[in-house]
């Protein structure tokens, strides 16, 4: 007859439920797990003898607890670790290799704007040759890198409604730093009006209350562009 363990392995179905990494996960955010409990997560389930975070901790361990070097390990390299098999192995070089491409790909994906020209160039696309006038927001993250750029209104003519509650609903929702408004003037004329002036000043004084500061409106028009920055109007 075989020995119990003198120290039994406890599974994770046995701990609290504020421990367990996938609750954990959804009590309190992604960022406060361990990595160990992150790749426990995508491993999924133990051995007979060590649970899916001890698991998890042996692997980090054979690369020095370094998360640049597990992600040069191959499907082979992972299965010589003790508990790892090839199903294990393959999920966390799948990973390894979307965090490389999300990596790799985040400055082309996300372009970023230090100036009015470049407002008004990302912006371009979706606004020449518009004969009706439309109403967009440009949203940034604190390095000036365009998270979304949505389309809040459009309208006739002459003009379009603006409503703060969905400018700031959108920004938000999309976890912005700081956003740029945006509309044309099918007509060319790049001189604001004053409806335009005031509602600049009305989303000025709502993103200083909510932390989202308003740091330019475009307005845009084929060939050129009005910067309430730059005119110092804001």
């Amino acid at each position: 007859m075989k020995e119990s363990l003198e120290f039994p392995i406890h599974k994770i179905s046995h701990w609290a439920e504020e421990d367990r990494p996938r609750e954990k996960l959804l009590l309190k955010g992604r960022a406060s797990l361990s990595d160990a409990e992150l790749l426990g997560i995508l491993i999924g389930s133990g051995t007979k003898d060590m649970n899916a975070i001890d698991l998890a901790k042996a692997v980090l361990m054979k690369v020095n607890n370094s998360l640049g070097e597990l992600a040069k390990l191959s499907v082979h390299d992972l299965e010589k670790i003790k508990g790892i098999g090839k199903a294990k192995a393959i999920s966390i070089v799948s990973a390894m290799e979307l965090g490389r491409r999300r990596s790799d790909r985040l400055p082309d994906e996300k372009p970023r704007i230090t100036c009015s020209e470049d407002a008004w160039k990302i912006i371009r696309p979706f606004l020449s040759d518009i004969s009706c006038e439309e109403f967009w927001v440009i949203i940034l993250n604190r390095a000036n890198y365009v998270l979304n750029t949505t389309k809040v209104s459009s309208g006739g003519i002459s003009g379009t409604v603006a409503d703060p509650k969905i400018i700031f609903k959108i920004a938000l929702d999309a976890r912005g730093s700081s956003i740029i408004l945006v509309h044309n003037h099918p007509s060319g004329n790049l001189k604001p009006s004053e409806a335009d002036i005031s509602l600049t000043r009305k989303l000025k004084e709502s993103g200083l209350l909510l932390e989202l500061p308003v740091i330019d409106h475009i307005i845009f028009t084929d060939h050129s562009y009005f910067s309430f920055a730059d005119e110092g109007i804001l």
